[in-house]
């Protein structure tokens, strides 16, 4: 039986060129981090891999945004100017995708992120995220919500308004089209 997290060859080396031609477009947001580098953990990791190239087919342009000098992986996280687009209208999770009585979102943003094998920013990761360009400026994405509001119902999510990051809360059941994630992803 054929692994479905395995990217072929062909869709591999397709990832690889659009990594690298995103890498070396956005110095800025990897100054001190070299290309092969990068390259030797991608080719040794293909399940995240195949994460990466999900997050490419819905939107979300990953880039490598630092190293975690703990553990020696590359830190990438979705860099598309807006929140990704094939992963919009989703309300935030399982628990708030079953508590809708009618127009139901199609999907939820932690069950997506869970498939796709990535998590949500944090606020932490997301305030980073906006110190290398402008993004969120007209979308919002869903962030990380900590159990105690996520136990109240609510959910929080942010973008980038007035030169300043918003992190808002709203019910977690809620869905907008103008409203996605972002992920983040370890390599």
């Amino acid at each position: 039986m054929k692994n479905s997290k395995l990217l072929s060859s062909e869709q591999k080396n397709e990832l690889i060129d659009i990594l690298k031609i995103r890498f070396e477009k956005n110095s800025n947001r990897h100054k001190s981090i070299n290309w092969e580098d990068v390259l030797v953990k991608l080719e040794s990791n293909p399940e995240k891999l195949w994460s990466l190239n999900v997050m490419e087919k819905t939107g979300g342009e990953p880039d490598v945004v630092g190293l975690d000098e703990k553990t020696g992986e590359y830190i990438f996280i979705d860099c598309s100017v807006e929140s990704p687009k094939g992963r919009r209208s989703v309300c935030y999770d399982r628990e708030a995708l079953d508590s809708r009585k009618e127009y139901k979102p199609e999907n939820n943003a932690i069950d997506m992120a869970s498939e796709m094998g990535i998590e949500l920013l944090s606020e932490e990761h997301y305030r980073e995220l906006q110190q290398l360009g402008k993004f969120d400026t007209k979308t919002s994405s869903w962030i990380k919500t900590p159990d105690e509001i996520r136990k109240l119902g609510g959910a929080l999510f942010a973008d980038f308004r007035y030169n300043q990051v918003f992190v808002y809360h709203n019910g977690a059941q809620s869905y907008y089209g103008v409203r996605g994630f972002r992920g983040f992803l370890k390599v």
